[in-house]
């Protein structure tokens, strides 16, 4: 059976499809057409011969209904890709298999530190949590995670989750506007999941198992460390909770808790008005884009009638504003 590769794709799209509509209109060519002299068309004309969009009638060769053509051409091909889908996830396999022999041998496990990089760090984080056994302790800062990304996530928690593995998260308020984050919290939440946001900034942070944490490196997102020190870990889990602790549990049923993230939102931006922190490290300490913390101190312009920021700080210090005020009344979790 013919098999047929992107270059024949190209040919076919770029000189025999072409090729193929100027045939069905003059109702057939002539193999001494004096366009088949040239040697891409007759390339391109060989290739409909082959694929079966052209048969001989006599002196001519006529079209062919591509609908009767096509399944030929196409089908072998999406087996193949079935096949190569199929061994590939096989192949995959053997060498998770693997990679869990490494991870597990006493000299790997006996390095305090492994840094991985780029392309490689993905495949590292769900190997992790492919490993885990009985606890996974996240902290996601900012939105940025974007809607591939939560899927990934998703399918690899929820087979985490499904194994019996206890799972807390931790993300900034602004997370609480992502319809895709929404999407994510709904589903790791009824398999058990508790999901929690703060208005401070965090670094990102995944533990398993209390055993080993993977955080960013000095090169930001480019590289990250995994620490299997016990102190060192030990210590990274101590933070989380203390974070925890502070943090507004997340559902998808947010008006009990809206009136509070709204307040702690607007008082960390006083906070960063007042510390003297430029707009662009403000809104990532938030968690938000730049417009949209540029938005919240228009907001605080209105509420103080200034018109500048000179006036909305001379206005706060008059009332004594200084963004650690807290509601007195708490929400219930």
């Amino acid at each position: 059976m013919a098999q047929y590769g992107p270059g024949d794709r190209e040919l076919f799209e770029r000189v025999s499809t072409p090729l193929y509509d100027d045939i069905v209109s003059s109702g057939g060519i002539f193999a001494e057409d004096a366009r088949l002299e040239d040697e891409d068309l007759r390339r391109g004309f060989d290739l409909l011969l082959r694929v079966g969009l052209l048969v001989r009638d006599g002196p001519r060769f006529v079209a062919v209904d591509p609908s009767t053509v096509s399944s030929l051409v196409v089908s072998p091909m999406g087996q193949r890709g079935a096949e190569l889908i199929s061994e590939s996830a096989s192949w995959a396999q053997a060498f998770n298999g693997l990679a869990h022999t490494w991870r597990k041998s006493p000299g790997v496990a006996s390095g305090a530190f492994t840094e991985v990089r780029s392309e490689a760090i993905n495949p590292f984080i769900a190997s992790m949590v492919a490993d885990a056994e009985y606890e996974l302790l996240t902290a996601q800062p900012q939105t940025g995670r974007s809607s591939p990304s939560l899927e990934a996530a998703t399918q690899r928690d929820l087979a985490a989750l499904d194994r019996g593995v206890r799972m807390r998260t931790l993300y900034q308020h602004s997370a609480r506007r992502s319809s895709h984050t929404h999407k994510y919290v709904a589903q790791v939440v009824a398999r058990g999941a508790e999901v929690r946001t703060l208005d401070e900034f965090f670094n990102r942070i995944i533990v398993v198992d209390r055993r080993v944490a993977l955080i960013p490196g000095h090169e930001g997102l480019a590289v990250a460390l995994a620490i299997r020190e016990p102190s060192l870990v030990a210590y990274l889990v101590d933070m989380f909770e203390r974070v925890w602790e502070r943090g507004r549990p997340y559902s998808n049923r947010e008006t009990s808790m809206t009136r509070y993230v709204a307040a702690e939102q607007r008082a960390m931006t006083i906070r960063m008005l007042i510390e003297g922190y430029a707009d662009p490290a403000s809104a990532k300490r938030l968690g938000v884009s730049p417009r949209t913390y540029a938005a919240y101190v228009s907001d605080l312009k209105e509420e103080f009638e200034a018109q500048t920021r000179f006036q909305l700080g001379y206005a706060m210090g008059r009332r004594g504003v200084t963004g650690q005020e807290v509601l007195k009344d708490q929400p219930e979790d």
